[in-house]
């Protein structure tokens, strides 16, 4: 099982330090089930939820490249299998939490904000505009609550 050692970011915002990859690999002798994979995701994700980090420190921490998810299922069919549990449900739920707040993001060298341009046909954006209005948000945080969304495979055209 992990130890994961509370540390201070720089911002004063607590976080889960999440072991390098080989500290989650189970010896050669045993194999980890999947059922348990999900049940670590979950338990370093509810501990450090309970520590009340800003969103994307518990994205990058849980769900990002480097984050547990990605460690302990370091394949695409892995991580939707994972996607399709109770336990990422509950994940995205915390998540949705931490966005609602209303604290934004670090701005520091830890985590640059980046900026993508998104080509996509008149009536769609006009849909998103009208969504957000809708729902009294952005169209940056709608559109950041709709790419936090798993996708599924069939759904995504390939080049």
């Amino acid at each position: 099982m992990i130890e994961a050692t509370p540390h201070i970011v720089d911002s004063h915002i607590p976080f889960v330090h999440v072991p390098p990859r080989d500290e989650l690999s189970p010896p050669p002798t045993q194999e980890v089930q999947p059922v348990d994979k999900r049940q670590e995701v979950f338990r370093v994700a509810t501990e450090l939820f309970r520590q009340k980090p800003d969103w994307v420190t518990f994205f990058r921490e849980v769900l990002g490249i480097d984050g547990v998810a990605r460690r302990l299922f370091p394949s695409q069919d892995e991580m939707n299998e994972l996607e399709q549990s109770e336990e990422y449900l509950q994940i995205q739920q915390m998540l949705a939490k931490l966005r609602s707040k209303g604290s934004p993001p670090p701005q520091d060298e830890s985590e640059p904000t980046r900026v993508i341009t998104v080509r996509l046909p008149k009536c769609l954006h006009e849909s998103l505009r009208s969504e957000a209005h809708e729902r009294r948000t952005s169209m940056n945080k709608l559109c950041i609550s709709k790419l936090l969304q798993m996708v599924d495979n069939q759904l995504v055209p390939v080049d």
